[in-house]
């Protein structure tokens, strides 16, 4: 596999969005990432992953399937969901990844303003789920959290931390970015 093939990000649809929304994210994580981005549509019974108990869809299980079912694909992966994720410490969670993995997901079920009792925004809701993305795919690069409270990396728990900070990269978490090594798929 050439470095071409390897240095790149999927982004795999499993759900209803919009295709103008789809191809807001591939431009804005080529632009953060200065690599190439490509979309993939694919279908899931997600119902595999629910639990009944919490009435929310397993994160860790669910990222371990894609890892299983498309790690094969050449460069990061980030599955894109609609359902509201969990995993067991946490009430509810935007995202999982693999620390220096290849796989990551991404849900925006609870980045809509509605589950928070504000008017819709649609434009907000976007920019949540483009930090969102950026954010996993730095911890499959090896980045962890950071306590710049703009940098893209930094923790958030709620939306609002999500709201807080920019949807780059920091200085120190772009060097560290820069400096690591690359996958060798």
């Amino acid at each position: 596999m050439n470095a071409e093939e390897v240095n790149r990000i999927t982004l795999i649809s499993f759900g209803s969005f919009d295709r103008q929304l789809l191809q807001l994210l591939v431009s804005s994580v080529e632009k953060e990432l200065s690599l190439p981005v490509d979309l993939i549509e694919r279908r899931l019974d997600l119902s595999l992953f629910y639990n009944i108990d919490r009435r929310q869809y397993d994160a860790n299980q669910l990222l371990q399937f894609i890892n299983e079912e498309y790690g094969n694909i050449p460069g990061k992966i980030v599955a894109l969901f609609n359902v509201d994720l969990f995993i067991p410490i946490l009430t509810f969670i935007f995202g999982q990844a693999y620390l220096n993995g290849k796989t990551a997901i991404a849900s925006n079920y609870r980045l809509e303003n509605k589950y928070y009792g504000l008017k819709p925004n649609k434009e907000l809701e976007k920019e949540r789920l483009i930090k969102e993305i950026i954010h996993e795919l730095g911890h499959t690069f090896g980045l962890i959290h950071c306590y710049n409270p703009t940098c893209v990396m930094r923790s958030s728990t709620y939306v609002e931390d999500i709201d807080q900070k920019g949807q780059s990269f920091c200085n120190k978490c772009k060097s560290e970015l820069n400096s690591a090594p690359q996958d060798e798929d």
